[in-house]
């Protein structure tokens, strides 16, 4: 039940600062004196449930606290109670009591739980979310909302009866590069947008790994369409403050997988990347004592293996993706997204009325290989990985520029705002709006909490986009029943 989100992103200009701009960091009222602290449970005890993990027992520590984990893999549970008790200064484990998946509901009931987080795979995110609201709590939830137009009737449905809350985590909204756009299309800087393009490139280090992992089995996670995706549709929807109508999608397997490795001769290949030396698609988990920790000491329990060759067979979803998406009020957006770059950023051009505003990020330039063929993700680690990624930047710096230009006025630069953390500086900020939002002085002008509805607008781009490439037709979203009326 582990959801494992990439561990190896960059991390951007935006997110240099350790306190950020007052600009994009809210401002929280202090926590009343007495109150008592919300109890979070957590599902789903993979690597991404560390961000919040580290939140509860730190930054956040004053206004919530851990009671329990849910899991069905004992050896995760242990390593993140060990985790929580050297948090909390204690000479060993935590001694958080730990149910299985079954056992959700006794779980709230038992230890009193007022939220639970799931950071499960995203086919299970349904179902979970159900029971937990049926059960008595609210929800945070991990994109994607869910993996299909069933998933998305079942939270609907959930929350119309339970009146219980879900907060959906877009990180990406509270990136200050992406609220900075926001804040340009909002102001009618650029008029009424009539057109977005919108490209994605993932390189071989982020966009490999999802072909390792439970991640490279549609049933599992959607497609990249859907898991990966979810985050950029949710942006798009947001920036446009509209919903998408209609969508047409392409998109293949063309590089990962055994038929392309065999057509491009590559011979045979290891079934695993751990123990493997010299090969740079090779994925060592002995690398990463927590990665180890978590996937190659836990997986005699589930036999899950986090280390798969990304050129073996058994993969089903795609590495090549373009759409072609209507929105509501009659802006068309087209986007793609490529798992195999040579680097890793995005390029969004949003065409008004009045001009036209560009966001180019470049979060890593280059992907370099060490002298025993290994990938290097801290190129500063060494002299020499180090001097050739000076080399590349000189080309291809790692950087973030929003230009808006006017029509008949030059271009110009707007200022992008420091943030905090990961996902280009929103993870941190993010943060604060989910553990104490109720404490938050004043709104959003914003508006970057997310909610369920929005989570149904943006899966509703994948399932639809599947839906097309299953049919070869454009698919108008209205006609897939998500279980709420997005209009």
């Amino acid at each position: 039940m582990s959801h494992d989100q990439n561990p190896t992103a960059p991390r951007p200009a935006s997110a240099a600062s350790g306190t950020g701009d007052p600009a994009v960091v809210p401002q929280f009222a202090p926590v009343p004196a007495g109150r008592p602290r919300r109890r979070y449970a957590v599902v789903g005890t993979g690597h991404r449930a560390g961000m919040y993990v580290d939140a509860i027992t730190g930054a956040h520590a004053d206004v919530a606290e851990l009671v329990a984990w849910c899991d069905s893999n004992p050896t995760r549970m242990a390593y993140y109670d060990g985790v929580v008790g050297q948090a909390l200064g204690l000479d060993g484990p935590a001694g958080l009591p730990t149910y299985g998946p079954d056992g959700l509901e006794a779980m709230v009931l038992e230890q009193r739980v007022d939220v639970v987080v799931v950071t499960t795979p995203d086919f299970t995110h349904a179902d979970l979310v159900a029971r937990a609201q049926a059960a008595g709590a609210d929800v945070v939830v991990e994109k994607p909302l869910t993996t299909t137009d069933v998933g998305c009737r079942t939270i609907a449905d959930s929350v119309k009866s339970t009146g219980r809350d879900v907060v959906m985590t877009f990180n990406y909204r509270y990136s200050p590069r992406n609220s900075s756009l926001r804040e340009v299309i909002a102001s009618g800087e650029i008029g009424d947008v009539t057109s977005v393009h919108f490209e994605w490139v993932l390189d071989t280090v982020h966009g490999a790994d999802y072909f390792r992992r439970w991640h490279r089995q549609r049933e599992n996670s959607g497609s990249l369409l859907i898991h990966k995706s979810s985050h950029h549709f949710d942006l798009v929807n947001w920036w446009l403050g509209d919903v998408p109508a209609r969508v047409f999608a392409s998109a293949g397997l063309r590089f990962y997988g055994a038929e392309n490795a065999a057509a491009r001769g590559m011979g045979e290949r290891p079934a695993r990347g751990t123990g493997v030396v010299g090969d740079p698609w090779s994925f060592d988990l002995t690398a990463d004592p927590r990665l180890q920790a978590l996937y190659l000491d836990a997986e005699h329990h589930d036999g899950y293996l986090r280390d798969r060759d990304v050129f073996s067979e058994g993969i089903t979803i795609y590495d090549n993706m373009a759409l072609v998406v209507d929105y509501a009020r009659g802006a068309t957006m087209t986007y793609s997204l490529n798992a195999h770059a040579p680097w890793e950023g995005y390029t969004v051009a949003v065409n008004g009325t009045k001009g036209r505003a560009e966001l180019t990020v470049v979060e890593r330039g280059v992907v370099i290989i060490d002298d025993r063929g290994h990938v290097v993700l801290d190129p500063s680690a060494t002299p020499a990985t180090q001097a050739a990624k000076l080399a590349a930047e000189g080309i291809r710096p790692e950087a973030e520029h929003l230009i808006v230009q006017k029509h008949w006025e030059p271009a110009r630069e707007w200022p992008i705002p420091a943030g905090v953390g990961g996902h280009g500086g929103g993870d941190a900020i993010l943060l604060m709006d989910v553990f104490r939002r109720d404490l938050r002085l004043g709104d959003d002008p914003l508006g970057r909490a997310a909610g369920y509805r929005d989570g149904l607008a943006a899966v509703a781009v994948g399932i639809a986009a599947n839906e097309s490439l299953r049919t070869g037709q454009a698919v108008r979203v209205a006609d897939l029943d998500l279980g709420d009326d997005l209009s």
